[in-house]
């Protein structure tokens, strides 16, 4: 996993819960990094999980809420560094639908190791369905990033998470006007 998730993983961290939290879940964490992450780097997911399970213990959340609020935390950083993916789209639907056909093509060229989810978009009368498909089961962050998305594009949607897959390595999406 790259790096910048943990390391914006952990400014969240600091300004929801403060830097003490931070050192907290660091501590009770085994991490191999022993904690130390630069944006570029890449790590094993195994320690975000970590970091996030010690978070949800620490603070009684729930895992999934504290991945759906580190989407709606991310987003701001991802559109700050990469503002063209978003400003050659003029749609929440079309903005979701280049995901995996261009933008994920164009991270993989910036960091070939890079794991990404697989993202299919399909139409249904007015709605979008967006399946989800990776193995580290993070549909609630993906949850966060596209309700981020649709509040970018000021636009009159909602968004039905539901776990195709009970380990939530597929979840899909279903996009729809309010």
């Amino acid at each position: 996993m790259k790096g910048i998730v943990f390391t914006e993983f952990f400014e969240m961290v600091e300004q929801k819960f403060g830097y003490e939290m931070v050192d907290t879940i660091i501590n009770s964490s085994k991490l191999e990094s022993e904690g130390i992450y630069t944006s570029v780097g890449t790590y094993p997911h195994s320690e975000i999980v970590q970091l996030l399970m010690n978070l949800s213990k620490e603070t009684k959340i729930e895992p999934d809420i504290l991945l759906k609020e580190f989407g709606l935390y991310i987003f701001d950083t991802f559109y700050k560094a990469y503002p063209q993916f978003f400003n050659t789209c003029n749609s929440v639907f079309e903005f979701l639908e280049s995901i995996d056909n261009y933008i994920h093509v164009e991270v993989l060229k910036l960091y070939p190791d890079a794991a990404l989810p697989k993202l299919d978009a399909t139409f249904d009368k007015e709605s979008m369905i967006l399946m989800y498909h990776s193995d580290r089961s993070m549909g609630s962050f993906a949850l966060g990033l596209i309700e981020k998305t649709i509040a970018h594009y000021e636009e009159d949607l909602t968004v039905i998470m539901d776990k195709e897959e009970k380990d939530g390595s597929i979840v899909k999406f279903t996009i729809k006007p309010i």
